[in-house]
C-alpha cells in the first residue's frame, strides 16, 4: 500500500480575466479560486435546509460507490427516494449515496437566481448547469469528462477534497478501455503498489474546497472526488473549441459510449473481465519495471 505524489493546485483569492485567460487557461492550469462566488446570491443562501425547501419534494436518483457488474450499466442510479429524505441522511450520518449531473435548468430553475456566469474568458454552455450532492466519506471514482469541456466547480455546505491529474498522466492511472474512468477496484486513498506499479508514477494536484470556493479544471483532466462532510456542488462548463478536441468528443458521446453498453449488453462481465485484465496486464509491463 502506498500514498499517491500530490503538488498543491494554487489557491488565490481573486482574479482578473486577463490573468486567468494568460496564467491557466491558455496553460491548461488548475485554479482554486476563492472569492470568485463573492457576488453570488448563493454564497450566503445555499445550505442543504435552502435546498430541502426549494424542492424537497422532488423524487432523484441516486448513486453510491459499488463497482457496476455484468450488464449492468454504470450510468444507472441504484435507488430513488424524495430529494428532502436523502439531504435528511447527508445531515445524520456518513453515506456513500450521490446525486450525479442533476439539471439545475430542468429540475431546480429557481436556484439560477442565485448564480451568475463569471466573467473570465469561458465561453460557459448555459443549458447545462449541474449539480452534485454526496454525503460524508463519499467517493466519486477517478474520471475526465466524456465531452472534455472546461469545468469550472463550485463547492456549497462543507468542505471535499480534489485530486486532479492532467491528460498526460492517463497512462499511469488504470484508465478502462472504452470508458472515461479508472478500475473501479482501486483505492486511490491507499492504492495497492504491488498490484497497480504504474500508479507509483502518477503525481497529482491535490487541493480542499470549502462554502463558495470555485475550482478552475482544464479540459480533460481526471478529477477524483471525495466529500469530508456532507455537501453539494454546481458545475458550469464551456464546451471544447479545438477541432482535434470536438472530434473527441463526438468519437466520446456517438461510438465509444454506445459500443460499451453494446458490450455490456451482449456479453456481460466477461467483457468486462477481457478488457480489464488486458489493460492490466499491458499497463504493467509497459511502467511496471521502469
Amino acid at each position: 500500500m502506498g500514498q499517491i505524489k500530490t503538488i498543491p493546485i494554487t489557491r488565490v483569492k481573486s482574479i482578473s480575466k486577463e490573468d486567468f485567460i494568460n496564467q491557466y487557461y491558455k496553460t491548461q492550469r488548475p485554479v482554486l479560486i476563492e472569492n470568485l462566488t463573492s457576488d453570488w446570491p448563493a454564497r450566503s443562501k445555499w445550505n442543504i435546509d435552502y435546498i430541502q425547501k426549494k424542492a424537497g419534494d422532488q423524487v432523484v436518483p441516486l448513486y453510491n460507490n459499488e463497482p457496476t457488474k455484468g450488464k449492468q450499466n454504470s450510468a444507472a442510479p441504484v435507488t430513488e427516494m424524495k430529494l428532502y429524505d436523502y439531504l435528511e441522511i447527508l445531515k445524520a450520518k456518513p453515506t456513500d449515496l450521490r446525486i450525479f449531473f442533476y439539471n439545475i435548468l430542468d429540475k431546480m430553475p429557481d436556484l439560477i437566481k442565485d448564480i451568475s456566469y463569471p466573467d473570465i474568458g469561458l465561453k460557459f454552455f448555459k443549458r447545462l448547469p449541474v449539480m452534485f450532492f454526496g454525503g460524508e466519506g463519499s467517493v466519486v471514482l477517478p474520471h475526465y469528462d466524456m465531452d472534455l469541456s472546461d469545468l469550472l466547480h463550485f463547492h456549497f455546505h462543507g468542505h471535499k477534497s480534489v485530486l486532479l491529474f492532467p491528460p498526460e498522466q492517463t497512462k499511469y492511472l488504470y484508465k478502462v478501455p472504452f470508458a472515461v474512468h479508472n478500475l473501479e477496484s482501486i483505492n486511490m486513498d491507499d492504492p495497492d503498489f504491488d498490484r497497480y506499479p504504474a500508479l507509483k508514477k502518477a503525481e497529482g494536484l491535490y487541493v480542499e474546497m470549502k462554502h463558495g470556493d470555485a475550482l478552475y479544471m482544464p479540459s480533460g483532466y481526471w478529477h477524483y472526488i471525495k466529500y469530508l462532510d456532507g455537501g453539494f456542488s454546481i458545475t458550469l462548463r464551456a464546451l471544447p473549441k479545438h477541432p482535434v478536441l470536438l472530434s473527441k468528443m463526438f468519437g466520446n458521446l456517438f461510438f465509444m459510449r454506445p459500443f460499451e453498453n453494446t458490450m455490456r449488453k451482449i456479453w456481460g462481465q466477461k467483457w468486462v473481465d477481457f478488457k480489464e485484465n488486458r489493460m492490466m496486464v499491458k499497463t504493467n509491463n509497459r511502467f511496471g519495471k521502469e
